[in-house]
């Protein structure tokens, strides 16, 4: 048990949290000093005695905790799409560390750990409007994860339906027992395509990672650049293939410099549908945030980003992030799948009597080691139920609503400014497709070069807001990403003028100097 020590520190780390959340403008980024200032106060080596929890607990608040960022505290950091924490996620958070559960193991008569993960994965699979009699989910630790999770499923079930054509309906012979090599040997196939547009990098991981390589993803999109699919130029890579290779079709929803939907439409996912039924690949959803627009389905004002999530129910697995839209601590991801027997057959833990547990008759509950990546994690679904059960459909309906007004605010401010560009310029030509297009990525460049060059650095040079430099059209730009709950439209973009007109102001200055 604690002693009066030990709780005293406890109560002081609550305090500090409680001092951050109440203040009302927080620095984006840590001041250098701060951050070379804990850097030297980290310990070289383990200490023969330790220094004590009271020690302890004034090295992390006086020399750790001023020198972490404000990524989730702030509405203005627009790094990496990353959402911020809601207050009943952060309380839910709180009993996660306390009570330790192992949410893995179904055990029913211990604890209610796993059902309060399934009540959570079935309470999001409603805010996303996906049938849970329909799907099955497992967390995972973010959308990387669950791209590894999507990929290893379709590389199963791809191989498997190429053996049972070869062997018979009957066969028994399965990837995850065989092994991959041997498994394409029996199928028939020399490797294994993953046919996207605009891939995010996390795929060409998931791909080295599941033993595919990264040279096996391949850009299928129209020829304009965009992350649309070049149906004609999908259907010949699966079509010659198929002898072969075997495919995994992999829709971007959201794509991660500009925030557009690889798809439009119903019509356009029911085409990529019929394709991967035709030569049998799997089809699979990189929706880390895209996913979301289905909560503004109906909604006139967002339909046309709400259509670009529309018809992912025909995929076979999805991959989405809960440490961006909806707003929970990382990390959390989550996986959905279409054909609940597949993951076991990948994520099955074989001869370890000890993790078998039978479950009544009545109880459907599913151990998640068995499919999913983890035999030990955080319980990650209890800040998502408790999130979700605090703010309900409406509630974050109004949080994406007003990321999304925020969003086109910036992008409509810089489209009229005279020194900077809107991109992708080629489809902002006029304010319609502003207030169509844009999502929760806004993505720009300064016309001046000499400062464009340096525009993300000086903008987080500011510590008032913080953008992600990247790349467009081989051409240095920035990117904001809109994803904490406590934006408000009508006071950050008040915040995003004026640093963009200091750091104009800054730039003209020196250049009169010189």
């Amino acid at each position: 048990m604690e002693n009066d020590k030990d709780s005293a520190c406890l109560e002081r780390a609550h305090v500090h949290s409680l001092e951050v959340l109440q203040k009302q403008s927080i620095p984006v980024l840590p001041e250098s000093s701060r951050l070379e200032d804990a850097r030297s106060t980290l310990l070289r080596n383990i200490p023969e005695h330790g220094l004590g929890i009271a020690q302890t607990t004034a090295h992390l608040l006086q020399d750790i905790a001023p020198a972490l960022n404000a990524s989730s505290l702030s509405p203005t950091y627009y790094g990496f799409v990353v959402g911020g924490v809601t207050p009943a996620a952060r309380v839910a958070d709180s009993l996660v560390s306390t009570y330790d559960q192992t949410p893995t193991i179904h055990l029913p008569d211990q604890t209610v750990a796993s059902n309060v993960e399934d009540k959570a994965l079935r309470l999001l699979m409603d805010l996303l409007r996906f049938d849970q009699s329909s799907w099955s989910g497992v967390f995972s630790t973010g959308a990387t994860a669950s791209n590894v999770l999507g990929l290893a499923c379709g590389r199963e079930y791809i191989l498997n339906e190429r053996i049972k054509s070869r062997l018979g309906p009957d066969s028994e012979e399965r990837v995850g027992s065989l092994g991959l090599l041997q498994a394409c040997r029996i199928a028939g196939v020399e490797g294994i395509d993953i046919l996207t547009t605009m891939a995010h990098s996390s795929l060409f991981k998931a791909s080295s990672i599941l033993g595919l390589g990264r040279n096996c993803v391949h850009d299928v999109g129209t020829s304009d650049g965009c992350v649309t699919f070049d149906l004609q130029k999908l259907e010949q890579h699966l079509k010659s293939g198929h002898h072969n290779n075997a495919s995994i079709v992999v829709i971007s929803c959201g794509e991660v410099n500009t925030g557009f939907f690889a798809t439009h439409n119903l019509a356009d996912v029911q085409a990529l549908r019929t394709l991967c039924d035709k030569y049998g690949a799997w089809l699979h959803v990189d929706g880390a945030f895209g996913l979301f627009t289905r909560i503004l389905d109906g909604l006139p004002e967002f339909e046309t980003v709400a259509q670009g999530a529309r018809g992912l129910t025909l995929a076979d697995s999805i991959a989405g992030d809960g440490h961006k839209l909806l707003n929970v601590p990382y990390d959390c991801g989550f996986f959905l799948c279409r054909h609940p027997s597949i993951a076991p057959q990948v994520f099955q833990n074989p001869n370890a009597a000890y993790l078998n547990t039978k479950n009544a008759a009545t109880d459907m509950i599913q151990s998640a080691l068995n499919v999913g990546i983890e035999n030990s994690r955080r319980f990650r679904g209890l800040p998502v139920y408790a999130t979700l059960t605090a703010y309900g459909r409406q509630g974050y309906a109004d949080m994406l609503k007003r990321q999304v007004r925020f969003a086109r605010a910036v992008a409509a401010y810089l489209f009229v400014h005279a020194d900077f560009e809107l991109l992708p310029s080629d489809i902002f030509r006029d304010r319609v497709r502003i207030d169509q297009d844009i999502f929760i990525i806004v993505l720009f460049k300064a016309k001046n070069e000499a400062l464009n060059n340096t525009l993300a650095k000086r903008i987080n040079a500011s510590s008032k807001m913080y953008v992600s430099g990247t790349v467009w059209d081989n051409c240095p730009a920035s990117r904001i990403a809109v994803s904490n709950w406590q934006v408000d439209p009508d006071r950050d973009i008040n915040v995003v003028r004026t640093v963009l007109e200091d750091v104009l102001s800054a730039c003209s200055k020196e250049s009169s100097e010189t």
